[in-house]
């Protein structure tokens, strides 16, 4: 494989674009109007504009992202995550096209990408699964008071064919039940072109914990061990870490079991992520969905175990289904060194429920790379976060000896970058590293809606960046 196009923008494009430097291999951008002068198309050996600043129109128009690669002369096409990563219609085109498709088949993202369906495959491998309704299609509301009964309140109000949290609504009564349906419905057909639904239980103490898997497309399949992803807003989350902290390490092994035999089970090809519910009072754990993609924080694993995933992926792609060439990596090859903790800087008001904030980036100085510091961006100071695309910044990775060792080395970080032109959410992540329950470990996903008047305090009072 000697030439890639990359159908992404921003930061994951750029992040790609190091994996083919690193590996030889020629680059080939896509480009919207709002995105002519963007880093990512500056970094990349060659460029195509591909349509107006609309997404549809563009990045998620697979079509004109087909012909630029056939056009370009490119072996491959990767998605990063987001826009068409899981568009099962885009792999199927770039394959009949004759252009690798660097990601898993386009049947596993079918299959995973189904949230009901996703539950029913977990259950056959012997994974644990929240109790969940059946699917009901947009204005279909004939049963679902029953359904919602059978699943219990607290409960969660999904889309089938989402992710991202785009749309999840949370129902604690059964009053509110037919208009939080309708509303998730009406957002889920506009998102992602499916209006269905179901509703799963809600567990009130929870915590979000991934599982990083790799597998080889042939029954086999790895782990590189968890993700800690409590910290969230708006159902998104802006802080990842590993290893999660205060688990036991039973419980983490048997997590990491149960993803790794859940992708074996699938004959799943490259990098992916097996998402779970923990119970933060029981320590129970339970499936709650499968990313059939590179995700956001998967630097955070590279951090502790010294993958390169995307170099990975992409090698696994070139091999193709009979991995000439390709080694595979057992897992007792695998190993977790120390603590990686991960912020997501955002362009966006956190005193306005995080509401995103377009504008210029006047001042962008953030710490620059160091071999325990990775800061991964799309962005240059002096650019524009337009309010087409996600108002994500950058990211930053800090890497340590002991969390304890890590979170001091990501608030110095924070503490030397200045982000001025735009409201962004630099000091906000700081007020939430310095939290006590933070600092401590005690980690559910309701910490940050539970303390947020307390973090916007911190935030404003703390002293400013000079």
């Amino acid at each position: 494989m000697k030439r890639i196009l990359i159908a992404n923008r921003g930061e994951i494009a750029c992040r790609v674009i190091r994996a083919c430097k690193a590996l030889g291999i020629e680059t080939v951008a896509v480009y919207s109007e709002a995105d002519a002068k963007a880093l990512h198309v500056e970094m990349a050996d060659r460029a195509v504009a591909i349509g107006p600043a609309s997404p549809a129109e563009s990045y998620l128009n697979h079509e004109r992202i087909l012909a630029a690669a056939v056009a370009e002369g490119a072996q491959g096409v990767h998605p990063g995550y987001g826009f068409l990563s899981e568009n099962t219609a885009f792999a199927r085109a770039a394959e009949a096209a004759g252009v690798v498709w660097i990601g898993p088949t386009p049947q596993s993202i079918e299959e995973m990408g189904d949230k009901e369906r996703a539950r029913e495959i977990a259950k056959a491998a012997g994974v644990p699964t929240l109790p969940g309704s059946r699917r009901f299609a947009l204005d279909e509301l004939a049963g679902i008071e029953g359904a919602a009964e059978a699943v219990g309140y607290p409960l969660l109000v999904k889309a089938t064919g989402g992710g991202g949290g785009i749309g999840m609504r949370l129902v604690d009564a059964p009053e509110k039940l037919l208009a939080s349906v309708s509303g998730t419905q009406q957002l889920a057909a506009k998102s992602f072109k499916d209006g269905t639904i179901y509703l799963e239980r809600y567990v009130p103490r929870a915590r979000h914990v991934e599982i990083q898997v790799f597998g080889y497309g042939d029954g086999s399949a790895v782990h590189l061990f968890e993700r800690e992803c409590s910290i969230q807003r708006r159902f998104q989350k802006i802080i990842e870490e590993s290893p999660a902290p205060g688990l036991p390490a039973e419980l983490r092994a048997r997590m990491a079991k149960a993803a790794a035999a859940l992708a074996a089970h699938q004959r799943y090809r490259g990098p992916g992520t097996v998402e779970f519910i923990v119970d933060a009072d029981s320590l129970d754990f339970f499936f709650l969905e499968m990313n059939t993609r590179i995700q956001v924080e998967h630097p955070v694993t590279e951090m502790v175990t010294g993958w390169d995933l995307v170099q990975q992926q992409i090698k696994l792609a070139a091999a193709g289904p009979s991995l000439a060439g390709f080694d595979k990596i057992a897992q007792a090859d695998i190993a977790m060194h120390g603590a990686a903790i991960e912020c997501r800087l955002y362009a966006e008001n956190p005193a306005k429920n995080f509401f995103p904030s377009p504008g210029p980036l006047d001042v962008f100085a953030l710490p620059p790379a160091a071999p325990h510091l990775r800061v991964d961006t799309g962005v240059r100071q002096g650019d524009v976060i337009t309010p087409f695309y996600d108002p994500m910044i950058a990211k930053m990775i800090v890497w340590g000896e002991s969390r304890d060792a890590a979170l001091a080395a990501m608030l110095a970080a924070l503490e030397e970058s200045r982000i001025e032109g735009v409201k962004n959410n630099l000091a906000f992540l700081k007020a939430v590293i310095r939290h006590e329950d933070f600092a401590a470990g005690r980690l559910d996903t309701g910490l940050v809606e539970r303390e947020r008047a307390r973090l916007l305090e911190a935030m404003t009072a703390a002293p400013a960046v000079r």
